[in-house]
């Protein structure tokens, strides 16, 4: 484990006060959303105040049987990186993060394919992760032919993390595939949907998520489970056998109720026998890449030298 970004600690904490008072000002939502709220969530794609942009870079096509994805293909292509957006498994969008995702693919020369699964309420566990899992099987079948290259990684932020684990752990067992993701790239992630003590203990201070919103969101995610029947390895990667999974890098912030899922998930993949790194950032909040701070702007640095690199 490595703590990042001690140096610029009080900007870190600065801007999570400053985001903790305005969201105090602002009204609180229903525990299940409402389809208003909800089409208002996903048109700002993260859930934001305004629409992200989007590049003409990216290009949407669809693959797997009718899953849409955004594509962005830089002039030089040395790997495909598969990425599953965040945003609670009930909004984001593939279209959500064009600026992000194409600096990505020009600095780490990588073809990104951003996928737009299925989202709750409508569309609750185990859709997404179907389309995840379709997602990732077409690429391998495919990426040589589409993109000219078989050097595959995998990675996302918050949901998209959980599903990216969720995604490897079916290849190796339903397809029997270990080894065609050559690494992981895990952003602030959820692994126990049953909530590990940091998210239980986290209480209701309000940094983009807390206790409650965690709660809520895997309700609606997972309709109708109980906390033991979230605890299962489908659900919760947490408690699967992560045997044969590749190399991956974890990134959370100190501030971040999902701290301990990061933190345990990197013991048990090293354990399991790959290499791993942890990079715990000092005063960040979850979804702290969304955010125009130095420390965004550093682990986005971060981000691309590790895809650029790993699985050659």
């Amino acid at each position: 484990m490595m703590i990042t970004d001690e140096d610029c600690l009080a900007e870190t904490l600065a801007f999570n006060k400053e985001y903790e008072a305005t969201a105090a000002t602002r009204p609180a939502r229903d525990a299940t959303p409402d389809a208003t709220v909800l089409a208002t969530l996903r048109a700002n794609r993260l859930g934001g105040d305004t629409p992200p942009v989007r590049l003409p870079q990216g290009r949407d096509r669809v693959i797997a049987g009718g899953i849409t994805a955004r594509v962005f293909l830089p002039d030089r292509v040395d790997g495909v990186y598969l990425h599953f957006h965040g945003g609670g498994w009930t909004f984001g969008s593939a279209d959500g993060q064009d600026e992000r995702l194409w600096r990505l693919a020009e600095q780490a020369r990588l073809a990104v394919v951003s996928v737009d699964y299925r989202l709750a309420p409508e569309r609750p566990f185990p859709a997404g992760p179907d389309d995840c899992e379709a997602a990732a099987r077409w690429l391998v079948d495919h990426a040589a032919t589409e993109f000219g290259t078989g050097r595959l990684l995998i990675g996302g932020e918050s949901a998209g993390a959980h599903l990216s684990v969720v995604t490897l752990l079916r290849l190796r067992d339903r397809h029997g595939l270990t080894g065609a993701f050559r690494a992981a790239q895990l952003l602030f992630g959820p692994y126990d949907l049953s909530m590990t003590p940091s998210q239980r203990s986290f209480g209701s201070k309000q940094l983009l998520s807390n206790t409650d919103t965690l709660r809520r969101t895997y309700e609606l995610f997972t309709p109708g489970m109980s906390a033991e029947q979230r605890r299962h390895p489908d659900v919760s990667p947490l408690f699967a056998d992560l045997t044969g999974l590749p190399p991956a890098r974890l990134v959370v912030g100190t501030e971040d109720p999902l701290r301990d899922d990061s933190l345990f998930l990197a013991a048990r993949w090293q354990a399991a026998g790959a290499p791993v790194r942890l990079d715990v950032v000092a005063g960040a909040m979850h979804g702290f890449t969304l955010y125009p701070l130095t420390v965004t702007e550093r682990e986005e640095r971060r981000q691309w030298r590790f895809l650029s690199t790993a699985g050659r």
